[in-house]
């Protein structure tokens, strides 16, 4: 598999609180996260990066492909549950962390199956023979009231508070983990990105950019951050690519 990562601190904010961790495991698995900080002066940074260094740390000296699907499942989803206590009691002890908290969506992608586990409105895509889909549904207030019928998908794309999470890592001592399953093969490939991309660039933007046979992974990363900072680049933008290439070297 290869693998690309881009981030970028955008043209707005004076901080950049996105953190990401992608690389190639034993026999094929790839691992990422990405993670999106929030809170006061400093708090989102230490927040993402708490949680992306706990789920690293969750997962190594294990063996990847020996597990099943399931033990898969269950691995990613202790990892965000030992994060989400990791950072919650980090923001129960300090003051000046007080309520921060991160987005987070992680993978581990097999030969032919994955894993994603989820919470807030980071995404995963996946773009396959042509098709690009959203696998993952973004934990908002305003994504709540679309589901029900309540606005528009127009509506909620452009809303004033689209950015409101109705769950978070790290705000609460309990939290639900949506966990995810997907197929996939050669060629195929997995974006994981921070709202800064998606809330700027639409999905036929992306897919345009993913399908291009003449870029190679680290610019079709590039280009997706580009297009985010054209459009205005309001937040934070990071990008992680999983191209499903065989067992190849990592690329960045």
């Amino acid at each position: 598999m290869k693998i690309a990562f881009r981030s970028d601190i955008g043209r707005i904010r004076l901080v950049n609180e996105d953190r990401a961790w992608a690389q190639n495991q034993d026999n094929g698995c790839a691992v990422a996260i990405v993670a999106d900080g929030m809170g006061g002066h400093l708090a989102g940074e230490v927040a993402s990066q708490l949680a992306v260094d706990t789920f690293r740390e969750s997962l190594n000296g294990k063996e990847l492909t020996a597990l099943s699907l399931e033990e898969r499942r269950s691995l990613v989803h202790s990892a965000i549950l030992q994060a989400n206590e990791v950072v919650y009691d980090m923001a129960s002890r300090n003051d000046q962390y007080h309520n921060m908290g991160t987005t987070v969506v992680a993978v581990i992608a097999g030969q032919e199956s994955g894993v994603i586990g989820h919470i807030g409105d980071s995404r995963v895509y996946i773009w396959s023979k042509g098709s690009f889909e959203q696998l993952t549904e973004d934990h908002t207030l305003v994504n709540e009231l679309a589901k029900h019928g309540q606005i528009s998908q127009e509506e909620a794309a452009n809303h004033p508070r689209r950015n409101v999470l109705t769950r978070a890592l790290g705000t609460d001592e309990q939290v639900e983990v949506d966990l995810i399953g997907f197929d996939w093969a050669p060629d195929d490939l997995l974006l994981l990105c921070s709202d800064g991309l998606s809330t700027m660039v639409s999905d036929d933007e992306m897919s345009a950019v993913l399908e291009r046979d003449e870029r190679d992974l680290e610019a079709k990363a590039e280009q997706l951050v580009e297009l985010a900072l054209q459009a205005g680049g309001d937040d934070n933008i990071t990008v992680v690519l999983l191209h499903h290439a065989g067992n190849t070297e990592q690329e960045g």
